[in-house]
């Protein structure tokens, strides 16, 4: 297992565990910061593994991240229609 594949892991359970608490914010300071550290790593599993386990690890955090990709793309509907 590569470094970049640790790291997503640890990052996914950390996201999980945090989800399961509630917040003031609905957590939304939380997905920005969690969304901010994966981007590095998810680059790196792209750079070590290849660009398949890449895309499983992106549909596996925007399952996580479900809020935040679920506004993105009613943002990006409004623009498009």
């Amino acid at each position: 297992m590569t470094l970049s594949l640790a790291l997503a892991c640890v990052w996914l359970v950390v996201a999980n565990f945090r989800a399961m608490f509630p917040s003031k914010d609905h957590l939304w300071r939380f997905a920005y910061v969690m969304i901010a550290i994966a981007v590095p790593i998810l680059i790196g599993v792209y750079v070590q593994n290849g660009p398949w386990i890449a895309l499983i690890l992106l549909i596996m955090g925007g399952w996580v991240m479900r809020w935040p990709v679920y506004y993105l793309w009613l943002w990006i509907k409004k623009r498009v229609t």
